[in-house]
């Protein structure tokens, strides 16, 4: 996190400004924010305050959505789809250097490992009753 929020904040980020944000800029469509907070394995109270952040901020906007009344789909301004880019640019030596060292064979197993560890950690935390898993009151974000 403090490696992220360093390459970010020339862009007037943080790194959890910066995964939303790369979070929409991503998706197809635009998403609400349970779904945005599914996809990135947070409590959706975690996202809902990050993105009042970016309203205010101009970096985001929140649109009717017609699947759901109360549930707004979460839309890039073009304030936000430039932070994002500047953020990527930030980024980009670091990711070059991690690929130059590790080589993208390397890498790409890594990956393949980080997501099937992601995918164990979710099944066994989906097996745990409610009652062992941290409630929203808990959450620290």
């Amino acid at each position: 996190m403090d490696a992220g929020n360093a390459l970010v904040r020339p862009a007037g980020l943080t790194t959890a400004w910066w995964q939303v944000l790369g979070a929409l800029g991503y998706s197809s469509h635009p998403l609400p924010v349970a779904h945005i907070a599914r996809n990135m394995g947070l409590t959706r109270q975690a996202v809902q305050r990050v993105v009042d952040l970016l309203v205010d901020r101009g970096l985001v906007e929140q649109r009717p959505n017609p699947h759901h009344q109360r549930a707004k789909l979460i839309v890039l301004t073009p304030e936000g789809r430039a932070a994002l880019t500047k953020a990527e640019q930030a980024v980009a030596p670091l990711d070059q250097a991690i690929l130059d060292r590790i080589g993208p064979e390397r890498l790409a197993i890594a990956i393949t490992a980080l997501r099937a560890m992601n995918a164990a950690m979710a099944d066994y935390f989906a097996d745990i009753p409610p009652s062992f898993v941290a409630t929203d009151e808990e959450d620290p974000a």
